[in-house]
């Protein structure tokens, strides 16, 4: 971009129309923004990049000569700088009500974050650290979208990375004077569909013995060699805007990445043969802590959400005035999860130059959420009753003058002034978000986006202050001792 241009979203439009080889429903697919199985959720990033061009205080912030970059990828060296982050990620979410987690800031945090701390990657290989850095203030100054891949295809859960048939995961196969050539599948390719480049990573330990699975680099998705395998579209199958409001614009998609022989230049290659350094990425950098706060910005939005859809609910049924303590049960358990999300900032620490969030505090509301959103979900489903199973088949029925006084005479609202349509047009809002296929999805994602339970149990396990608190045992026990010598 030019100096002093802020990425719109007819830039990131542009961005998508190259030859990429994507496979659907055993169709190969090389212009996304095109297809109607991608086009709408396409349209749906770019919307975030108009919001932020017309909105650029907001959104943006100063890197010097008279250029501006998203604040997602800023590194924050106070609490302010860190509240003006979450400000902008929280607009952001708003667009699309927490639905999209992998949006463009989230890897931008994370990228922003590990490189937080450049000495370790200097103490590994100072090629890649200047790699890594080169690419950070490349990717800040074209707003660049990018998603990862960190995980490893699930394979069998009883062997070793290294140990899976056919090596299954992304390795190394060769080296040359160009950089290494590398093989195999990353999942999960969340939003890979409308990124612009891929970021891979090990977030899954790695062991001695296993130095061939053991890089991170970035590439462009249309990489000759790259195949990203789509799962189902629900895109696609959406009826209607009507009908399926959020699943018609915000299904940002997960897909296989296969990397089939593809050559990294050195330039592109930041972690490189070091199974410790791969941990390091994440856990001795504020990268882990950055990435995950991004998402419980996000994820608060969703909540909150969630909760005016459960309360609309009530209003629309007539259900309101019996049970207004288990919607103020429910608020204030979403509410617990923001009060987290400030004291994070709140509470947070310098590392170096910079301001992390408070690690135990972002790892105790992840334990936190992965509990309470499907439980939420459940509850929205039980406040709902069958009003959420007898929908219309679709909005078609609307057109009918038979079908339609039918629904006039049936579709009955509590919220004064609204019919047949308005209590249809929320419904159909509602399932999409607790109750469809879509939302199935959702769910699952929520539940598992930051690792299993035991992973992030860990994390708040590794991160308690354990020893203040022992201190406090001891002070209680300290002069308590009986008068009493024992025999």
């Amino acid at each position: 971009m030019m100096a002093g241009a802020v990425k719109d979203g007819q830039a990131h439009l542009a961005a998508l129309d190259t030859d990429r080889a994507v496979f659907l429903d055993g169709e190969l697919i090389s212009r996304v923004a095109e297809h109607p199985a991608f086009a709408e959720s396409c349209r749906a990033i770019a919307g975030l990049y108009d919001f932020q061009a017309a909105n650029h205080e907001l959104m943006t912030f100063d890197v010097g000569d008279g250029r501006r970059a998203n604040r997602a990828w800023q590194m924050p060296r106070s609490y302010s700088d860190l509240v003006a982050k979450r400000q902008a990620m929280t607009a952001w979410a708003e667009l699309h009500a927490g639905f999209m987690g992998r949006s463009p800031d989230h890897l931008a945090c994370a990228v922003s974050g590990q490189l937080m701390a450049l000495e370790l990657f200097e103490e590994h290989n100072p090629r890649c650290a200047k790699a890594y850095w080169d690419y950070y203030e490349w990717a800040r100054a074209n707003d660049i979208f990018l998603t990862y891949v960190i995980i490893n295809p699930q394979g069998d859960r009883s062997r070793a990375w290294g140990d899976q048939a056919k090596q299954i995961s992304t390795h190394i196969v060769d080296e040359g004077p160009d950089g290494p050539t590398v093989r195999g599948a990353k999942m999960l390719g969340t939003g890979s569909i409308m990124a612009e480049e891929v970021f891979v990573a090990n977030l899954q330990p790695l062991q001695a013995g296993e130095e061939d699975l053991a890089i991170s680099f970035a590439l462009p998705l249309d990489t000759p060699g790259i195949k990203i395998v789509s799962r189902k579209s629900f895109e696609q199958h959406a009826v209607s805007p009507f009908d399926n409001p959020l699943s018609h614009r915000f299904d940002e998609n997960d897909a296989i990445i296969y990397f089939d022989d593809v050559t990294v230049p050195w330039e592109r290659v930041f972690v490189y043969r070091d199974v410790d350094m791969c941990r390091r990425q994440f856990h001795d950098t504020p990268g882990h802590v950055y990435q995950n706060y991004q998402a419980q910005v996000r994820l608060v939005v969703k909540l909150r959400f969630l909760l005016a859809v459960a309360r609309r609910l009530t209003e629309t049924i007539g259900t309101l005035n019996m049970v207004q303590g288990k919607l103020g049960e429910l608020a204030a358990r979403v509410a617990s999860i923001e009060g987290l999300l400030f004291g994070m900032e709140a509470s947070g620490c310098r590392m170096g130059e910079y301001y992390v969030p408070n690690r135990h505090l972002l790892y105790s509301a992840q334990v936190t959420t992965q509990a309470l959103y499907p439980q939420l979900i459940t509850e929205i489903r039980e406040l709902a009753g069958g009003g959420l199973i007898m929908l219309p088949s679709s909005a078609a029925d609307l057109s009918s003058d038979e079908v339609a006084s039918v629904l006039d005479s049936t579709l009955v609202s509590a919220r004064e002034g609204e019919g047949a349509y308005e209590r249809m047009k929320f419904l159909k809002l509602a399932w999409d978000a607790v109750g469809s296929e879509f939302a199935s999805r959702h769910t699952q994602y929520e539940m598992f986006y930051a690792g299993a339970q035991f992973v992030t149990q860990g994390h708040s396990f590794r991160t308690y202050d354990w020893e203040g608190a022992d201190r406090l045992l001891e002070a209680m026990l300290e002069g308590n001792d009986a008068d009493w010598k024992g025999r």
